[in-house]
């Protein structure tokens, strides 16, 4: 065993268990509204423009609170496992909310967005907190963390699943989704606890991030962000619809199978990140992302190709697979080649930034494949192609960052 092995705190694989469990439940209200469009379609017969709405409000609430968050410190006044289950019980609520209080798409968008602001208080709460234990196996820790994040977005869909089963409306299948998210929040309250390597977080300030992204690489590793996250969520919020179309098509109406695909393609994004944490280490950042934006970009230009037919669903699901599995695991990089990049004292800002960014981003993309007419095999080609627009620009981002002396710096001297 290694000396820096040695080093690392006992109870650490430990801590990382409750936090993904933590962050997989808590997570789950984050696309439930997506997994219940189908019912809501009968219920509230909401525009495609409405349903999209639905999702992208959380997007910005998430964005909101995320840099209200770091301008105010509250991960350092409060203590991780708190902020925690303060985040998951907020968006536990608020989702009940969309469940049992609005009447329609419009009354549900507030509920919708502090669903958002609540997983602001979730997701880099246990970021924080799971690098606090962790300081050879990094990248791993990070990649499982955001995998469970992956495996809590399918959830709701899993959730779906069951209710078809069971004859479930869609207001009680969302509130499925709000008992885990509360179950989540209780379990990091209990169990989890800040690591020997914690640190403070360094307070948000407009100047000091707008120095960090004075340097090129960083702009860069930024830059490949917004790419990954061009395509990330919008693919995360219309595959299962795509997926809900194409068996349809294919006479295999049955919401459980579909929902049953949906949860295991979202799913595989755990895969993805926990195997992509341990390329990075060994291999290098941006020979990870490059790959990882690669390959899921030639899925987002394909996989529409297969609409339909049973002959091609088959081909369609295993492409939604690896799908899911690639457009998932470069996600941890990104912010970590920010910090091992940005000037010491910035990358705290600079990541505030690159994450508001991000999720506002993701808001285009997500209106804009719903604005596709999408009832046909056309429509999904058109929809999905445009997505590969993010992981092309990624790709030049992460290769031109390579080329730069400052990436030695990243992942200790690989890239």
């Amino acid at each position: 065993m290694t000396v820096a092995a040695q080093e690392e705190p006992a109870g650490r694989w430990r801590m990382l268990a409750v936090l993904s469990v933590g962050i997989l439940l808590a997570e789950a209200p984050w696309f439930s509204s997506g997994a219940v469009a189908p019912l809501l379609a009968t219920d509230w017969q909401p525009t495609g423009l409405e349903l999209s709405l639905l999702t992208v409000a959380v997007q910005i609430g998430f964005a909101a609170a995320a840099l209200a968050l770091a301008m105010t410190g509250a991960a350092d006044v409060l203590p991780g496992r708190a902020l925690f289950a303060m985040g998951a019980t907020i968006t536990a609520v608020a989702n009940l909310g969309f469940a049992w209080v609005a009447t329609d798409p419009g009354s549900a968008l507030p509920f919708r967005a502090l669903t958002g602001a609540g997983i602001a208080a979730v997701y880099p709460v246990a970021m924080k907190m799971a690098a606090g234990w962790f300081r050879v196996r990094r990248g791993l820790a990070l990649g499982l963390v955001i995998g469970a994040i992956a495996a809590g977005s399918a959830l709701p869909h899993l959730f779906r699943a069951f209710g078809a089963l069971t004859g479930a409306d869609w207001r009680m299948i969302v509130t499925w989704t709000s008992g885990a998210a509360l179950a989540g929040g209780l379990l990091v309250l209990a169990f989890g606890r800040p690591g020997p390597f914690d640190t403070r977080a360094p307070r948000f300030s407009l100047r000091i991030a707008a120095s960090a992204f004075r340097q090129t690489s960083v702009r860069l590793a930024n830059l490949g962000y917004l790419g990954h996250m061009w395509e990330l969520f919008a693919m995360w919020t219309w595959v299962p619809l795509f997926l809900a179309a194409s068996f349809a098509a294919a006479g295999l109406a049955d919401p459980t199978i579909a929902a049953l695909a949906s949860f295991a393609v979202i799913a595989a994004g755990w895969l993805g990140c926990a195997a992509g944490g341990l390329i990075a280490d060994r291999f290098g950042r941006t020979t990870l992302a490059i790959g990882a934006l690669a390959i899921s970009g030639l899925c987002s230009l394909t996989v529409g190709f297969l609409f339909g037919a049973t002959p091609a669903l088959v081909l369609a699901l295993a492409l939604a697979l690896v799908w899911g599995t690639t457009v998932a695991a470069d996600s941890p990089q990104f912010s970590a080649a920010v910090s091992e990049l940005a000037p010491p004292g910035t990358a705290g800002s600079a990541l505030a930034i690159q994450t508001a960014a991000g999720f506002t981003l993701t808001a285009i993309t997500i209106l804009a494949v719903g604005a596709v007419d999408a009832a046909d095999g056309s429509g999904w080609r058109i929809a999905f192609a445009s997505l590969a627009i993010g992981p092309a620009i990624g790709i030049i981002a992460m290769w031109r960052l390579r080329l730069l002396p400052d990436a030695v710096r990243m992942a200790g001297g690989r890239r």
